[in-house]
């Protein structure tokens, strides 16, 4: 498995994680997306179509061994797309008889109510984006479970790293203000504990499960560091290695989002997810770590890391 071509659909940050983590590996990719086009080293095929279109999803993934699912649609256009894109990945999976590994969030569990996230976690969602990724998430181990199709299921927290841009709580809004000295703004409650995962890990985590012989059939927890700190912790760490005396951090506030939700539709969805922040939010990452052996980058590195790549000159 591990020599044939591994085929991913999405070529947003997770995406080109995964890419960067194959081509670690020295792996044929093929990358899949609707423009055909990708920032991609040249020789490296990239297929430009809709792969909600069961015929063209068949046709990318022709010859894959694995095929990763790492796309992402806007907000406001999940329930309309999301569905579809993840049902002609699966269906072009079973065409080939490749393992499909499934890049999902978190949002299927629900509200933590003081207890961290694990994968055996029933899912409890009171959103509808929660309540819509239980049920893609489903329809991944049903087909699993009737032998249509190997599944690996990785699931990742908010995410922050290169490439993260503006759609990361720690990305845009705060790695750019800490180069220039400036406020960070963040969504939700600052001094809550909260987990995010490392876009590299999850990239890294992704390819593992492409080729791990004990990953299909179960869902895992991509890497996360084991101690969980708070937004506003995590912030002036940015701010430290950015040189700045001090971090100046300002709290988006819910009043102000509630009325931007009347004229921006990604803001309006938004609005359901700010539970997240309201408690202590969790994700477990040890299964992945004593199963398969990954562990997250430490959290000063990733960080670094991730500053590096916002400064100017990169």
């Amino acid at each position: 498995m591990s020599a044939g071509l591994h085929v991913i659909f999405g070529t947003g940050a997770i995406g080109l994680a995964t890419f960067d983590a194959l081509r670690r590996r020295g792996r044929t990719v093929r990358l899949v997306n609707r423009s055909g086009q990708a920032r991609v080293p040249d020789g490296v095929e990239v297929a430009g179509g809709d792969a909600s279109d069961p015929a063209f999803a068949a046709d990318a993934a022709r010859g894959a061994a694995v095929v990763y699912q790492t796309m992402n649609p806007p907000y406001p256009e999940w329930g309309t797309q999301f569905p579809a894109l993840q049902s002609g990945v699966l269906a072009a999976a079973e065409t080939t008889g490749a393992r499909l590994v499934s890049m999902e969030n978190v949002y299927m569990y629900g509200r933590p109510d003081g207890h961290p996230l694990t994968e055996t976690r029933a899912n409890n969602a009171h959103t509808k984006k929660g309540q819509l990724r239980a049920r893609m998430s489903q329809e991944l181990l049903t087909a699993h479970d009737a032998g249509r199709v190997q599944v690996a299921i990785g699931r990742a927290s908010d995410y922050f790293g290169p490439r993260g841009g503006a759609q990361s709580n720690l990305g845009d809004r705060v790695f750019p203000a800490a180069l220039a000295g400036k406020t960070a703004n963040v969504l939700g409650n600052p001094d809550q504990p909260h987990t995010y995962t490392y876009i590299p890990d999850i990239g890294e985590g992704l390819a593992v499960l492409g080729e791990h012989p004990d990953a299909p059939g179960e869902i895992w927890h991509l890497p996360n560091d084991p101690e969980t700190r708070t937004t506003r912790e995590l912030v002036d760490m940015i701010y430290k290695l950015a040189g700045q005396p001090r971090a100046r951090l300002r709290a988006v506030p819910p009043l102000l989002l509630r009325g931007l939700s009347l004229i921006n539709p990604t803001v309006r969805e938004l609005l359901e997810m700010q539970y997240q922040f309201e408690e202590p939010f969790i994700v477990d990452s040890t299964k992945i770590a004593d199963k398969l052996g990954l562990e997250a980058t430490p959290m000063h590195e990733a960080l670094t890391e991730t500053l590096l790549s916002y400064r100017p000159d990169k």
